[in-house]
């Protein structure tokens, strides 16, 4: 049986990428953004769920460093709006896909962190995305697949990934770079398809982080990206976070671990070099 796709939030960075992904395959996907769909507005939120499988909630407040001066409204789309999309799910029957982040822990640590670690929030971003998990979980119990993910990078949209090669191709300029707080750089093609092998596999409903293996540090991924544009990595400087002081604090560990998809039959997405290597690969030319 093909199932009736919704992303919400299909004009973000990993929205439009997984409407693309759905479209590739035998899915019926429709994607809706603002203002075809208002989170924030339960009754929004029931007209669009109504005659879809699966709905997507790749819809988000990520102004990290806004957040911490506009709480409340980081809470009306990151926990309210969740809950609203739960309480329409429940109403339909459709299965909740709910997309989180790293920034619900503390950000401290030398292993990876599991998918039932105790969320520990240290900025307004975090305490409203982990609000936002709590409503989910409470609204769609069984019914919801919580996927948390971190560093992204992709085709549209701005990140890290396409300021480094920008700086790497249009200057000589040196770049400083954090070298004190590592992640896992993950290409939202990969979350996207992550996402997808989920419900067509049926997977077990419940928590999963999709990010890429291994920990670098935003200087080891901006040195690398600059290898990749064919630029010389040791214009990419090191200094610590120190050096940046910024209204919202930023997690020195998010490792995340990948237990959860042991025994599903679906692999945890690769090495973020290798990753990002496909990536640029396929951005040359542009």
């Amino acid at each position: 049986m093909t199932l009736r796709w919704l992303v919400v939030g299909s004009r973000g960075m990993l929205g439009g990428e997984l409407v693309e992904t759905l479209g590739r395959g035998p899915h019926d996907a429709d994607g809706v953004d603002l203002p075809e769909v208002d989170i924030t507005d339960l009754d929004s939120c029931r007209d669009a769920a109504t005659g879809h499988d699966v709905v997507v909630n790749c819809a988000a407040y990520t102004a990290v460093d806004a957040a911490e001066k506009d709480e409340a409204t980081a809470f009306t789309v990151n926990a309210v709006g969740p809950a609203n999309l739960a309480r329409a799910c429940a109403e339909s029957g459709a299965l909740l896909v709910h997309l989180s982040t790293d920034y619900v822990f503390a950000g401290q640590g030398e292993t990876p962190i599991p998918e039932d670690a105790a969320v520990a929030p240290r900025s307004a971003y975090g305490r409203t995305k982990a609000a936002g998990e709590w409503a989910v979980q409470a609204y769609l119990p069984g019914q919801h697949y919580l996927v948390r993910t971190a560093w992204l990078y992709g085709r549209d949209g701005p990140s890290f990934v396409h300021t480094m090669r920008r700086l790497a191709l249009d200057s000589d300029a040196p770049v400083t770079v954090v070298h004190d707080q590592r992640g896992q750089p993950t290409w939202t093609r990969d979350v996207a398809e992550q996402i997808v092998a989920l419900v067509d596999g049926e997977a077990p409903t419940g928590t999963y982080h999709a990010t890429s293996t291994g920990s670098p540090t935003w200087w080891d991924l901006a040195r690398e990206v600059f290898i990749l544009s064919g630029a010389d990595p040791d214009r990419v400087h090191p200094v610590p976070t120190s050096a940046y002081l910024r209204p919202a604090p930023r997690p020195a560990w998010s490792v995340l671990g990948h237990d959860a998809w042991v025994g599903t039959g679906i692999d945890p997405i690769g090495d973020w070099r290798e990753r990002l290597g496909k990536f640029m690969a396929d951005r040359r030319g542009e």
